[in-house]
């Protein structure tokens, strides 16, 4: 049975699902559809032309589909989606689409965006992936799916970046991240595989040792990229992790990160 405390406000048009949970001081607008068995806890908002899937859970003082942070947004009728099993913790900012993008931005499923995080405009978001506490994506960002944003991190507009990388706290992304690959730095620099990360989601040790093999071809051979590319995939490239680390640098368009230089005593 859905359940709406008696100090939210919810519009008669908003379309909810069996068993939604609105909590005290809510407001949810027009045009907005939560699915089953959704909880949108206290003081959250959803504004209009949001969709959630079900199962997701709304902390306090989020904001969801508020309209961009662009100058260019003229109040057209563009929109938020979200998938199911999503927990979007307190102070989380959600944005819509703009006519420049797709006219929307997408969140997938089983996501955890902690606190304070930042989704702007146009941004599209896979599945599994986790944005630590106040990590913020600029507009028309890509995130892949089971990718890792640590906390206090800040991704640059228009980059993509590719599945199950982990990238570290307090990281400026300028450019884009190969999947895979484990990045940190002021400005973000590629440390070779995410190791530990691919072990947990049960990557063989073949499929590490190319990708390790791979990142050293790439960045640390002095070569021209095309040359590496081109012996990246003479040596290893009849294993799928090559061919889609291969692929996403090919369409690349803001260029991939460079390697992480150690210092030397």
């Amino acid at each position: 049975m859905t359940t709406i405390h008696p100090t939210a406000i919810v519009h008669p048009k908003a379309e909810l699902g069996e068993n939604v949970k609105i909590g005290p001081y809510v407001i949810i607008e027009d045009q907005v559809v939560i699915g089953d068995n959704c909880q949108i806890d206290s003081f959250a908002q959803i504004k209009a032309y949001t969709t959630l899937g079900q199962n997701n859970r709304v902390f306090s003082y989020a904001f969801l589909g508020e309209i961009p942070q662009d100058l260019k947004f003229k109040g057209e009728q563009t929109r938020l989606e979200i998938g199911n099993n999503n927990q979007i913790r307190e102070f989380s900012t959600l944005h819509r689409g703009t006519s420049e993008g797709q006219g929307v931005t997408k969140v997938g499923s089983n996501c955890l965006l902690m606190a304070y995080t930042h989704v702007a405009h146009d941004c599209v978001i896979g599945d599994g992936v986790i944005l630590a506490n106040c990590a913020t994506l600029a507009g028309h960002v890509h995130v892949d799916n089971f990718t890792v944003i640590g906390g206090l991190s800040a991704v640059h507009q228009f980059v993509h970046i590719g599945e199950h990388v982990f990238i570290g706290g307090k990281t400026g992304v300028a450019q884009d991240v190969p999947p895979f690959m484990l990045v940190a730095g002021e400005r973000a620099k590629s440390f070779g595989p995410n190791v530990i990360g691919l072990k947990r989601k049960g990557f063989s040790k073949e499929e590490i040792l190319a990708l390790k093999k791979a990142s050293k071809i790439l960045w640390q051979n002095n070569i021209p990229q095309k040359e590496a590319l081109e012996k990246i995939k003479a040596e290893l490239g009849e294993l799928e992790v090559i061919q889609k680390l291969l692929s996403f640098i090919q369409k690349s368009k803001r260029g991939i990160i460079s390697w992480a230089r150690h210092k030397t005593s």
